[in-house]
């Protein structure tokens, strides 16, 4: 008897969501796809994860993962074809660390750099500068290699990819314009690549009732 696939609650633009579904799609872990809108949650992730944020991933014996990262790691514990696992420079816990970095210390700063009225700051400059030190390592780390973590992509490279690409979004002239040659080249690379156009494949909303759409096989037959 075949295994239900696991069900994914997501939102296209959604970084955090975006990386999950990197992940997947590396790992070739085929999901049940429920895209959401979040100013209109469905119910069912509402019961799903008190949190009701995405991702959200339901497996087929009921335990619930609603991290990104979690969902990363659980994806590719079961296959990591690519060995976005297995970094070349620095090990495993340093990989996690830098990810750890990016979610802790770089994530709020970029929504004060994206959102700097809702934070009650007048100048929108400041916090695009606040950012600049981390994006500035990640520079220097791609001095030393073509990757984040060594001379592969790994889970790192994948995890930080959709944040890096949201605070060049924020000020594409000025991010262009910074001393990070390196950084703008691996950022438009990864944005080049087949798995993010599977990625960012666009879906309607998943409504109750709607016959299951298999993520990344398409409809289910």
């Amino acid at each position: 008897m075949t295994a239900m696939p696991p069900v994914l609650y997501s939102f296209r633009r959604c970084p955090y969501a975006m990386r999950a579904r990197l992940a997947l799609l590396a790992a070739g872990q085929v999901c049940t796809l429920r895209e959401v809108v979040l100013r209109d949650k469905p119910q069912a992730l509402r019961e799903a994860s008190s949190k009701a944020t995405v991702p959200v991933l339901v497996l087929a014996d009921g335990q619930v993962i609603d991290e990104s990262l979690a969902i990363m790691q659980w994806a590719l514990a079961r296959h990591d074809p690519l060995g976005w696992c297995r970094p070349t420079r620095g090990d495993p816990a340093q990989m996690l660390a830098l990810v750890e970095e990016n979610d802790t210390g770089f994530k709020p700063l970029l929504d004060r750099a994206k959102y700097p009225q809702r934070f009650g700051l007048a100048d929108a400059l400041e916090p695009r500068l606040a950012c600049a030190p981390f994006l500035a390592d990640l520079e220097q780390r791609l001095g030393q290699a073509p990757f984040l973590c060594g001379g592969h992509a790994t889970l790192a490279d994948a995890a930080l990819f959709p944040f890096v690409r949201q605070f060049a979004g924020v000020a594409p002239d000025w991010f262009a314009a910074q001393p990070w040659p390196r950084l703008q080249r691996w950022l438009q690379d990864w944005q080049a690549t087949a798995l993010f156009a599977r990625a960012m494949e666009k879906f309607a909303p998943w409504q109750p009732g709607d016959a299951p759409l298999l993520f990344p096989a398409g409809p289910q037959a």
